[in-house]
């Protein structure tokens, strides 16, 4: 959409939906971030029937989104609605000094302080495990440059993060895309990836409770797509590499994180890993009968060779398909949520 004016219609329609103090309120704090109903009565100071109303009006517009996870469900601003633009442009007008907006940012605070402790809990309680496999490897510091070598730094419009775990490439790579999602099947893992990416400052990005077999994402969309350290978790990776590349658009790239051929058994035993590792032929065959083109690779070893030890691989394939130009507002926008 250009961003030079907006129509006439569309104006109009914003207009209507959105005057109204409350739902301007309710705008402002999903500016902010994702919030569920009960978050929002809790800043809000309203019962939750009149909240709902206002969200089903401002759903019904288009200005909002609604994504289910089990028994609730979280809300967050249409950053793909034609009216997206204009509706940044009218909350960046709101004054931080008005006393309701002031004290919504307060109660919002405290939302988000207590979000971090449940995150943070549940970081300490599985960070033994976590830090007992990154001691077989090299640092993250070490990988995480190497992966943005590779990556490069060209800007991408919408990048999709498999098994997005903390948030952690979704931050990495924040300065690069335009609008990040990261999937992921474990509640507790979004509520720290949330937790997380709010702490970083990150507000170009969202994560979504998912199954990485089956995403809830729609297809050809993504220019850019991560798969770290989650193949080794997996029955079969190679469904997942197939699944990552229908979400990829033509000549959008997939970067796999992942270990190198071992014999860790304890890994398998005490950690839940299924594979052990894979080879680069492994990767190499999953990319081909993705209908990927096999693109560069790294390998990052943890000093000297030993048996004890991991190597971590970075593989890189691409879309091999051609790019057409063609109407961005033709097409479904790959932020919409398929259920």
């Amino acid at each position: 959409m250009s961003t030079s004016g907006f129509h006439l219609d569309t104006i109009v329609d914003v207009l209507k939906t959105i005057a109204e103090p409350t739902r301007l309120r309710i705008l402002k704090l999903l500016s902010e971030g994702d919030l569920t109903v009960s978050e929002l009565t809790g800043i809000l100071g309203q019962s939750q029937p009149r909240v709902s109303r206002h969200l089903k009006l401002m759903l019904d517009a288009r200005l909002i989104k609604r994504q289910q996870e089990g028994s609730w469900a979280l809300f967050r601003l249409s950053r793909d609605a034609a009216s997206d633009a204009l509706v940044q442009e009218l909350l960046g007008r709101i004054s931080s000094s008005d006393e309701t907006i002031a004290r919504d940012a307060e109660r919002l605070a405290e939302v988000k302080a207590k979000r971090r402790e449940v995150a943070s809990a549940y970081f300490t309680k599985n960070a033994a495990s976590w830090d007992e496999i990154r001691s077989l490897h090299v640092a993250d510091k070490l990988v995480e440059e190497a992966l943005l070598a590779l990556v490069g730094d060209k800007p991408v419009r919408y990048m999709l993060d498999l098994g997005t775990g903390t948030g952690r490439i979704l931050e990495l790579f924040s300065g690069l895309y335009q609008y990040g999602i990261g999937i992921d099947s474990n509640r507790d893992m979004l509520n720290v990836a949330r937790a997380n990416l709010d702490a970083a400052g990150v507000r170009n990005a969202e994560v979504r409770l998912g199954d990485v077999y089956n995403l809830p994402i729609v297809r050809n969309g993504f220019d850019l797509v991560t798969i770290h350290q989650v193949l080794h978790f997996l029955d079969d990776p190679a469904a997942v590499i197939r699944e990552a590349a229908r979400a990829l658009r033509p000549g959008g790239r997939l970067v796999i994180v992942d270990f190198a051929p071992h014999d860790l058994d304890f890994l398998r035993e005490e950690h839940a890993h299924q594979r052990m590792g894979f080879s680069d032929n492994d990767i190499a065959g999953w990319f081909e009968a993705a209908e990927l083109e096999t693109g560069p690779s790294k390998a990052l070893a943890a000093g000297k060779v030993e048996p004890n030890r991991l190597t971590v691989k970075i593989w890189i394939a691409t879309d091999p398909r051609m790019e057409i130009a063609e109407d961005e507002d033709s097409t479904q926008s790959p932020l919409e949520y398929v259920a």
